[in-house]
């Protein structure tokens, strides 16, 4: 058995290609067996009925696959983008990861050898010492453990090799002082036992030039190592263990750049009409709103007006007023540098056992854990000098008052230790919640308000499996196994830090203060940043599978798969901003600023309130829930072989993604939890070779239920359902005529359709285009409400009669819309119109006029994509040189459900080309290469940011042209 395993595992690294189709060529045919293990066994590509591609390590780096944005170009409906909170998608076939929440499950199944990885940095890494990487197309409702609705990637890692002792390595320099350096040895210890190490390391300057400091940011500097070791001590027995180890520590920056078509009302801050080079209004944002005018003088007395930074009717600009956001994607103009850190450890074993009477056990466990922790410039910008501000002069004269100044004099120590011609002082990252205002006094100083997020967390899991398949001489055979996953989320974070968020907290504790309801103590509304976090959420998940194969004849095979999920999932978290949601209230004329669930100004802030230095855990109690789902999914594939050449097979398999909880909102309300996804999937399918020609073929057709989806509200990423229709067919082909030419080609189509009535609120214009509503931003949430009457003319009258009781401007036309919009109190809105608004013949407040997103293309589904390849070897006595060239085409797809030319993700190509001269017998080898050759700086994906920042878009890019020489040895 040993010998048979051995055996098995050399096939594997021999014969494994790139997608789907050969990369080598012998002398007769031109093509070679490909073996995979889609179907947790052994077999020639083209004998497995599913649609699957795969690629060897050398093959990966002939395609100049270096990571997953790479691997993404050469696939058939496959498309990879960046997210916004230190994540990415993967998607298969339309089915991407549109869910973002820590609870969330990954449409696509990350597999490392063989094990899932729930949360993994395997994808921000380059990839080294592999032995394959597999993408299975389509959901896996058996097999695979943690069922995957849109597709698996399973990354297998080279094994010790018995045989003798080995050893490779390799240098590569390049543009951006980039260097790479990978290595591996190869050592047996005896006729049973081995060990492999292997490494990479890669350090190289920024991508992007900022202005601000002139200097670059965006580079990498990152190293991993793996350990593996493999026990034969019988024929039948086979033990593998590793040990893996990365960490990275640069400027890399989670967001390439941000579009935005400046609002010079204000109201929305980004039109919603294009993407431009532009800078969001900054009166658009909660932290200028928070700080203006308007709202001291509003929300706490006529008296504090003058404490504002600035107006929010742009008498005096605004903060982003001159702001230069340069038309170059690869530069910026930003005052705070990005940071990224992140660590992940990886241990494994498994157990291959012949059990007798053709019955094998295999059991894989193992351990990981990961930590992430990157900051950005929020807004990508450089705000205007805050030094000298006329609110700072106030604040300066407020803390020298003999009546005031026992609250805002340690105020401004704080804010302004310098005085108001001084640096300004705000908030570092604090889990405290106090910030500059505690003990620590973590402060950051600086002449401008230092707008920047910060996304961290920890992640840990252990997971086991366990199968035994059986390999009978009948008709029969089977496999069956179980499996276990407890995944442990701890300090999951999302903060977002501003001087103006720090200056509101700060000055409505003093004020606060001064009522006499904390006697002579100072105080603070804590917290003074954003902060969205879970402090502790869990994973437990279990399997139960199986399949049994009928092989009728040496034509017909039919498959019959099911498996149970069972999914539990609990968090403990709470969203703070100055001690809570924010609303209001309308009595006597005068907008009385309140927290949620206070009756009184008074109530709100004994109970949102703290002292000096003191910890502020009880400001917002932890919220914990839990939810568990479970799930009958399965597959039935009949297929046919036609010829010994050709391979005809039809499917249906269920994909299961279990659901979820929504975070805690610091205003409003959503659903508690989401509900699962999941997918019934048609696919016909057939693997050809034709002498020379290898052709592979497959159509499909889903039909999605409750595809989870985000948006933002409240400044919170939360998940909604939706069903949806998707089709489509793939083809990939390669032709090897002789054994030095080598040409492939794969291309797909992919049509996705929301169906049914499903009712979203666009944040981007939330009048959904009509004339009669007035879009409303809220002084005191930063959010955007609609007030809708019986025509345009009574919903402005209504606006204008509120807004001059409580002191603020009139409607303005905002330029890109239907309509106009005004700053207001949607909470005073929404309470006169109840009372008052028959006189202007029935008016509406609400969050915003739904739009049905009916017909509309899923987000990162390109309808057609290709590729193609081309390599000649040329042999120089006993040498070879290899030139190749490859051209890869994604068409144009949407960056969120509603569509729409602002949405829209224009298709791009990327090229590539190298040439490799091989020494005898492969021991070394010399390479110049180029990627990108066009310098291609497509937009992969999109983010839409929250109303309270300005609705300003992040995309996430391709990589620049990168070129450079490599060398190389192996024995």
């Amino acid at each position: 058995m040993r010998g048979k395993l051995s055996l098995l595992a050399g096939v594997c690294v021999a014969a494994i290609s790139t997608p789907v189709f050969a990369q080598s060529a012998n002398e007769n045919v031109g093509l070679e067996e490909i073996i995979v293990t889609a179907q947790r066994q052994a077999q020639s590509l083209q004998a497995v009925p599913i649609a699957v591609s795969a690629f060897s390590a050398e093959n990966l780096e002939k395609q100049q696959i270096q990571n997953s944005s790479d691997l993404q170009l050469s696939l058939p409906n496959v498309t990879f983008t960046k997210t916004n909170f230190t994540s990415s998608s993967f998607t298969i076939r339309g089915i991407g990861d549109l869910c973002v929440g820590v609870s969330c499950d990954a449409a696509t199944g990350i597999h490392l050898n063989d094990m899932p990885m729930v949360s993994s940095r395997l994808f921000e890494t380059e990839f080294f010492d592999l032995e394959r990487i597999e993408v299975l197309r389509g959901p896996q409702g058996t097999l695979f453990g943690r069922n995957a609705t849109s597709g698996v990637v399973n990354i297998i890692t080279a094994k010790p090799d018995l045989s003798g002792f080995g050893a490779s390595g390799e240098a590569d320099y390049g543009k951006y002082n980039s260097v790479r350096v990978k290595g591996m040895i190869n050592v047996p210890l005896g006729e049973t036992l081995g060990v492999r190490v292997a490494g990479m390391y890669t350090k190289r300057d920024g991508y992007t030039y900022n202005i601000g400091s002139n200097s670059r940011i965006d580079g990498r500097d990152m190293y991993a190592l793996r350990g593996s070791l493999r026990w034969e001590p019988s024929p039948d027995t086979t033990i593998d263990l590793s040990a893996y180890y990365f960490r990275e520590k640069d400027s890399r920056s989670r967001v390439q750049k941000q579009l935005c078509h400046r609002d010079p009302t204000g109201i929305l801050g980004c039109l919603p009409d294009k993407l431009a080079n532009e800078t969001t209004n900054a009166d658009s944002t909660l932290a200028a709103l928070l700080t203006s005018k308007e709202f001291f003088g509003i929300a706490v007395a006529p008296s504090f007006a003058a404490l504002g930074l600035g107006s929010i009717y742009g008498d005096d600009g605004d903060n982003f007023s001159g702001a230069v956001n340069p038309s170059d994607v690869r530069t910026v103009n930003i005052d705070y540098l990005p940071t990224y850190f992140a660590e992940e450890e990886v241990y494994q074993g498994k157990l291959q056992q012949a059990l007798g009477n053709n019955l094998t056990l295999n059991v894989t466990a193992g351990y990981s854990r990961n930590e992430v922790r990157s900051r950005t410039d929020y807004n990508l910008a450089t705000e205007r000098s805050l030094v000298g501000n006329a609110g700072l002069y106030a604040l300066a004269a407020f803390a020298q008052s003999p009546t005031l100044g026992f609250a805002f004099a340690p105020i401004a120590a704080r804010l302004i230790p310098n005085g108001p011609t001084g640096q300004i002082c705000q908030s570092d990252i604090d889990p405290n919640n106090v910030g500059v205002f505690g003990a620590g006094n973590k402060a950051i100083c600086a002449n401008t308000s230092l707008d920047f997020d910060e996304s961290s967390q920890t992640y840990q899991q252990y997971a086991a499996e366990a199968h035994i398949d059986s390999d009978f001489d009948g008709m029969f055979n089977f496999l069956i196994g179980a499996n276990y996953l407890r995944g442990v989320t701890t300090n999951n974070s999302y903060y977002v830090n501003s001087f103006g968020l720090d200056y509101a907290s700060g000055l409505l504790g003093a004020a606060a203060a001064t009522t006499g309801a904390f006697g002579a103590n100072a105080v603070f509304r804590p917290s003074p940043f954003f902060r969205s976090n879970t402090d502790k959420g869990t994973l437990d998940s279990y399997g139960i599978f199986g399949e049994t194969y009928f092989k009728f004849n040496d034509k017909i095979k039919l498959t019959l798969g099911l498996r149970y999920n069972h999914d539990k999932k609990f968090t403990r978290a709470r969203t703070t901003l100055l001690s809570d949601g924010l609303s209001s209230e309308f009595a006597g004329g005068n907008a009385i600023y309140a927290l949620v669930g206070a009756a009184s100004l008074e109530d709100a802030l004994n109970w949102a309130t703290a002292d000096f230095d003191k910890g502020t855990d009880d400001v917002q109690a932890f919220q914990e829930r839990s939810v568990s789902f479970g799930r009958m999914t399965g597959r039935a594939v009949l297929d046919v072989q036609l010829t010994p050449d050709n391979l005809l097979y039809l499917s249906y398999s269920r994909g299961y993604k279990s659901g979820g909880i929504n975070p805690p909102l610091s205003v409003g309300s959503v659903n508690d939890s989401f509900k699962p996804e999941s997918v019934d999937a048609f696919e016909i399918g057939s693997k050809n070779r034709f002498g020379a020609l290898q052709l592979n073929l497959s159509a499909f057709y889903y039909r999605y239920k409750d595809l989870q989806l985000s948006r933002i509200t409240a400044r919170t990423s939360v998940n909604d359902n939706i069903d949806a229709n998707i089709y489509g067919v793939e083809a990939e082909a390669i032709m090897a005529p002789t054994r030095n030419l080598l040409v492939n080609f794969s291309a797909s189509y992919l049509k996705t359709k929301v169906v049914g009535d499903q009712f979203f609120v666009d944040t981007r214009d939330v009048s959904a285009g009509r004339s009669d509503t007035v879009i409303i931003k809220d002084i005191t949430l930063g959010s955007n409400c609609a007030v809708t009457g019986a025509s345009a003319a009574a919903a402005n009258a209504f606006v204008n009669t509120i807004n001059s009781g409580v002191g603020l401007r009139g409607t303005t036309p905002i330029p890109g819309t239907n309509t106009t919009g005004a700053f207001s109190i949607c909470g005073v809105l929404a309470t006169q119109a109840a009372a008052v608004g028959s006189a202007f013949g029935g008016i509406t407040v609400s969050s915003g006029i739904e739009k049905n997103v009916r017909g509309n293309q899923l987000p990162q589904a390109p309808e057609f994509k290709w590729s193609a390849g081309i390599q000649y070897t040329l042999e120089l006595g006993g040498m070879t040189l290899v030139p190749r060239f490859d051209i890869n085409y994604t068409g144009e797809s949407y960056g969120t459900i509603f569509n729409g030319n602002i949405n829209r993700i224009k298709g791009y190509e990327v090229m590539n080309a190298q040439i490799q001269l091989n020494g005898r017998d492969d021991r070394w080898f010399l390479r110049g290469y180029i990627q990108n050759i066009g310098n291609n700086n497509a937009t992969t994906g999109l983010y839409v940011t929250d109303q309270s920042s300005g609705l300003f878009t992040n995309i996430f890019t391709l990589e620049p042209r990168r070129y450079g020489v490599a060398a190389g040895f192996k024995f």
